[in-house]
């Protein structure tokens, strides 16, 4: 099991990267006709279902198995089915729903064929805030089918080391999810006419960390509360869900705003705007592999091909930008005369915002509560992402004010 989640790390991320040397192919086409459909609300509506199976399975174990899921919860790991068996609604659902044995499928086989669409939507959610182009662009190239069979393929290793009576069930409707997930997303890309793109800026950055955040603890809502099955801890996780729901509306709706205003480019910020774009599209089909890889597979192997497609997302970024700062005639977007040249400059302020951004982010990863670790890497991730953001900000402005017009 532990050898067959690292070779699926490594190919995945073999094949990210043959990808991005290749380039993504064509850029999206932003006329599109017809009704556009958001991966968002593609991804709302998913979640919506999600939770409506658990409703269902719910009604079940009460109506079937006498509220005790121990048919099931013998073959998984602790952490598992703790039911909202007690809610008197549900009590009173399961008490009148009719013929409650046709509910059977809502035991593992339909989260099976969710799951997967849940996953691609929300990483083509957060691709399509920070870049509209760029979601287009992936949803038309290689990179969205490689990317489901990646997923499928590491999903199925999890099943079959989780066996139990329902395995072969998932492993078929997963098989078949990860053929009709990537047309799903593909055909909302196609009628996508989306022209949004975070500006370089220190507002437009700082609201796509903040959106990634917001719906980075949704998903994790979701996963401790319906992926495994356990209705009954959403009660207590509901306010923190509700938090994050109202700061991501808002968080949105700053971001519609600050799309059409000009933003000065500063030579840091534009770096890691492109580093964003590079990352995101380099650890899309390597991502769940890489999630998995710290719990089945090596750790140490799944944090270096993290690393490595961040590395390599930087040295992209940085050819693009230094390429743009060479073509400028007028010295707008480079250091004026006298000045170190722009490799340098943006190595000086890299290393004081990395080195900002690795306090912040053990400071958060220090303060952050145990539970899983992806709480604890989402904390350190974003305090990381904001100080980085704030100090190569103040860097670029520092720079435009002692010389005008040099980095914006």
């Amino acid at each position: 099991m532990k050898a067959l989640v690292d070779s699926a790390v490594i190919a995945s991320a073999a094949s990210a990267l043959a990808l991005a040397l290749r380039g993504l192919g064509r850029t999206g086409d932003s006329s599109a006709t017809g009704r556009s459909v958001s991966p968002f609300v593609a991804l709302a509506i998913t979640t919506a279902l999600i939770y409506v199976n658990q409703v269902l399975f719910t009604v079940y174990v009460l109506r079937v198995h006498d509220g005790d899921p121990s048919f099931v919860a013998r073959y998984l790991p602790a952490g598992w089915f703790d039911l909202a068996s007690r809610n008197p609604a549900l009590r009173h659902l399961a008490g009148h729903f009719p013929a409650p044995g046709l509910l059977a499928p809502s035991v593992l086989r339909v989260q099976a064929f969710l799951e997967l669409p849940f996953v691609l939507l929300a990483f083509a959610t957060v691709m399509r805030w920070l870049d509209a182009d760029l979601y287009r662009r992936i949803a038309r190239s290689a990179a969205l089918p490689l990317a489901s069979v990646s997923y499928t393929a590491v999903f199925c290793l999890v099943e079959w080391d989780l066996r139990n009576p329902y395995t072969v069930d998932d492993l078929v409707v997963r098989s078949v999810a990860a053929v009709l997930t990537p047309i799903l997303v593909a055909l909302c890309a196609a009628r996508d006419r989306g022209t949004t793109r975070t500006p370089a800026s220190v507002p437009g950055l700082l609201v796509f960390i903040g959106s990634l955040g917001a719906l980075g603890v949704l998903v994790l809502v979701v996963y401790d509360t319906a992926l495994l099955y356990s209705l009954g801890r959403l009660p207590e996780r509901l306010p923190l869900a509700l938090a994050a729901a109202v700061l991501l509306v808002s968080l949105r709706r700053v971001a519609s705003r600050l799309e059409g205003r000009p933003a000065r480019r500063g030579l840091t910020l534009a770096f890691l705007q492109h580093v964003l774009r590079y990352w995101l599209s380099l650890f899309f089909v390597p991502a769940l592999a890489v999630r998995y890889g710290v719990l089945f597979g090596t750790p140490q192997l799944a944090a270096s091909v993290a690393l490595v497609t961040a590395a390599t997302a930087c040295v992209l970024a940085a050819r693009d930008v230094l390429a743009e700062a060479r073509k400028t005639v007028d010295g707008s977007f480079g250091p004026p005369d006298g000045q170190p040249p722009p490799g340098l400059l943006l190595a000086r302020r890299l290393g004081c915002a990395v080195l900002a951004g690795t306090g912040a982010a053990c400071l958060a990863a220090w303060l952050t509560p145990r539970s899983y670790y992806e709480v604890t890497l989402l904390s350190a991730a974003a305090a990381f992402l904001v100080a980085t953001v704030a100090v190569c900000g103040f860097a670029d402005a520092r720079s435009a004010i002692r010389s005008p017009g040099a980095d914006g």
